[in-house]
């Protein structure tokens, strides 16, 4: 196979060492393989299998068959071993049942932080000490840089796929055995690698959704759990103008439509205020001062190295990809907040804020009013 020539003299790891790599059959894991591999490392394929609860409608499947085949159809292409890992125990534990009790509290929370905190990082190292691997490694797009007080998380090269944000939560033990191999590649480089190697998902949709269980209706999945509880739907001045099924089905920012019958507003209205004692929402305009916070309080703070500083001139995202806010983090005995510079819209409690230093990930907490 040939790979272009100025991605085989990049360095970046030690060579003849064994690397245990999550593959989920998509392009950017599979790519992760070939230069792995074309780097001198001894590679073995980790497929894991989290959730069987999602089907192929057409097939009648587990959609996590379907993914694993083509992760095998990439292992044999580049005559590496590929085993399957069974997580589904702990991922309900730790990571279905935290979306439900979330949920039910009131919150909203991003389930995809907490699997790569729980499930993907920890249990695929558990495995690889278990091979005697050296180092672990996935797809992620994402830079690891290691100095004399530790290691740094970087956001990524390609800034329309960094998903350093799904990562704020590692720790150090994390970061010192694992490999990012596409830091440093746009989206589009990896793509023609692997148009160019001919793999058969070179052009193969990224995932969406949850992690390892995709793009759902939240609304009918939280049903599964979580018994509907009629109750009022308000405007600023106490009219009644709907009804909602439940505060819990819903998040703050979120455009209320059907659940609308009053006659007298043609306007979008979104959440601004969820009671859960009384079970009532609270609906307004776009833009209405009721849907922006200026100041988050920051429960479980993370920093992703406590030997450095954390400098003064941060800026702050309240989701994936979304933009950096200006702001100043502010630390008050053990709790820390964060002061926007200009009030932030629709900012759901439960939601993680992550505080980043140019492309530098200083860490992250689950933002409470």
């Amino acid at each position: 196979m040939k790979v272009f020539k100025h991605y085989q003299t990049k360095k970046f790891m030690e060579p003849k060492k064994t690397v245990l790599l999550g593959m989920s059959g998509g392009v950017d894991s599979s790519i992760a393989a070939l230069l792995l591999k074309k780097k001198g490392y001894n590679v073995i394929g980790a497929f894991m299998r989290n959730f069987s609860d999602i089907k192929n409608p057409l097939t009648g499947e587990c959609n996590w068959i379907e993914e694993r085949k083509m992760a095998q159809k990439i292992a044999l292409l580049l005559n590496i071993p590929l085993i399957t890992l069974n997580f589904e125990k702990q991922f309900k534990k730790y990571v279905i049942d935290y979306i439900f009790k979330s949920y039910k509290n009131g919150l909203t929370p991003n389930p995809d932080i907490l699997c790569n905190q729980t499930i993907k990082f920890p249990l695929l190292w558990k495995e690889a000490e278990k091979i005697k691997a050296d180092y672990i490694a996935t797809g992620h797009y994402a830079r690891i840089k290691k100095t004399k007080q530790g290691y740094q998380l970087f956001a990524g090269k390609d800034k329309t796929k960094d998903q350093s944000y799904f990562l704020s939560k590692l720790e150090q033990s994390d970061l010192r055995h694992t490999l990012f191999p596409l830091g440093n590649l746009t989206k589009s480089e990896i793509r023609k690698i692997a148009e160019k190697n001919n793999f058969p998902n070179w052009d193969k949709k990224g995932t969406a959704g949850i992690c390892f269980v995709g793009k759902i209706n939240m609304k009918s999945f939280l049903k599964k759990k979580i018994k509907e509880k009629q109750g009022k739907i308000l405007d600023t001045n106490n009219n009644i103008i709907g009804h909602h099924s439940g505060t819990f089905y819903y998040t703050i920012g979120q455009r209320i439509g059907m659940e609308i019958t009053s006659k007298k507003t043609n306007e979008r209205l979104y959440v601004a205020n969820k009671d859960e004692k009384t079970n009532t929402i609270i609906v307004v305009p776009e833009n209405h001062p009721l849907l922006k916070k200026q100041m988050v309080k920051l429960e479980n703070f993370h920093r992703i190295n406590e030997k450095e500083a954390i400098p003064s001139n941060v800026k702050a995202r309240i989701r994936h990809l979304g933009q950096l806010h200006k702001g100043q983090l502010i630390k008050k005995g053990n709790k820390y907040q964060f002061v926007f510079k200009k009030p932030i819209n629709a900012i759901a409690e439960g939601q993680f804020l992550a505080i980043y230093s140019k492309d530098k990930l200083i860490g992250s907490g689950e933002m409470r009013y």
